[in-house]
C-alpha cells in the first residue's frame, strides 16, 4: 500500500482503491494477518491520505492514533513482500550533485542547489503569471511568492512554510513550491510533512528527479532506508533518461 501511495498519481491511486475489493489491494503475503474489518479501515485511511485538497487529508497525529490499534508489523522491503527476487540497482555512473546531497542527507547542500535552480523546471508557470500580471489576484500571488522566496533564501524556514502554504492556495500547483516547502519542513524536523510535499511535487511533474530525491531524503529521515534507496535510484534513472534525451 505504501508503494501505491508513493508511485501513483493521487487520482489514479484513488480510482484504483475505489474500483477493487479491499483484500485485492493488500500484498498476498499479508493474507490472514488482518481481519476484513481491519483491512477495510486501512484502505479507507489510505484513501483519505490521497485526497487532492490538503484540508481533506488527515494530519500526522490523526494517522498515528488511527493505526495504533492495528498489529505492528516488522518493516519489510516491498520487494520481499511481493516475492520478487532482489536485484542490484544499476545507477548512472555520475550522480547529480542533488542526488549525492540527498543520499548523504546534507540539507544545507540541498538548500543551496534548490536556490540556484529556481523555478526553471516549472513548465509554463512564469508565462501564466506574466499574462495575467495586471490583475489584483496575480499581484497577490507574485508578492506571496516573492516573500516566500526571500524567506527561503535567508533560511527563515518558518516564514517560508507560511508563505508557500498561502501560495499553493492562490495559484496552480507548482512542483518547485512543493519542493521548497518540503525542504523547509525537513529543516524544521518534520519529515512526514516533507514527504507529503515531495509526493505532491511528483504529482505536478511525474518524472522530475528532484521530487524523487526529496522523497528519498524524507524517507531516510523517517528511518525507511530501503524505500529511500529505491526512490534515490528512481530519481537517478529519470535524470539519466533526461540527459540522454538532451543528447539526442
Amino acid at each position: 500500500m505504501f508503494n501505491l501511495v508513493l508511485r501513483s498519481p493521487l487520482q489514479q491511486a484513488l480510482d484504483l482503491i475505489r474500483g477493487n475489493n479491499v483484500l485485492l489491494l493488500m500484498d498476498s503475503s499479508l493474507e490472514g494477518q488482518y481481519t476484513n474489518e481491519d483491512a477495510t479501515k486501512l484502505v479507507e485511511l489510505a484513501s483519505k491520505c490521497l485526497q487532492s485538497e490538503a484540508r481533506d487529508r488527515p494530519n500526522t497525529k490523526f494517522l498515528l492514533t488511527a493505526v495504533a490499534p492495528f498489529p505492528k508489523q516488522k518493516e519489510v522491503a516491498s520487494k520481499v513482500l511481493m516475492g520478487l527476487q532482489k536485484t542490484t540497482a544499476v545507477l548512472p555512473t555520475m550522480l547529480s550533485p542533488l542526488a549525492k546531497a540527498c543520499g548523504r542527507m546534507d540539507l544545507c547542500a540541498v538548500h543551496t542547489i534548490l536556490l540556484k535552480t529556481g523555478y526553471k523546471d516549472d513548465e509554463g508557470a512564469e508565462n501564466e503569471l506574466s499574462f495575467q500580471e495586471w490583475t489584483q489576484q496575480v499581484q497577490e500571488i507574485m508578492n506571496t511568492k516573492k516573500f516566500g522566496d526571500i524567506a527561503f533564501r535567508d533560511k527563515d524556514f518558518n516564514n517560508a512554510i507560511d508563505y508557500y502554504s498561502k501560495l499553493v492556495l492562490l495559484m496552480s500547483h507548482s512542483a518547485t513550491v512543493f519542493a521548497r516547502r518540503a525542504l523547509s519542513y525537513l529543516m524544521n524536523g518534520q519529515p512526514e510533512l516533507a514527504l507529503r510535499d515531495a509526493m505532491q511535487a511528483q504529482v505536478c511533474n511525474h518524472e522530475w528527479p528532484t521530487a524523487f530525491y526529496l522523497q528519498a531524503l524524507a524517507l531516510f529521515k523517517l528511518g525507511m532506508e530501503t524505500d529511500a534507496q529505491d526512490m534515490l535510484n528512481d530519481g537517478a534513472a529519470f535524470e539519466e533518461k533526461k540527459q540522454n534525451s538532451w543528447r539526442g
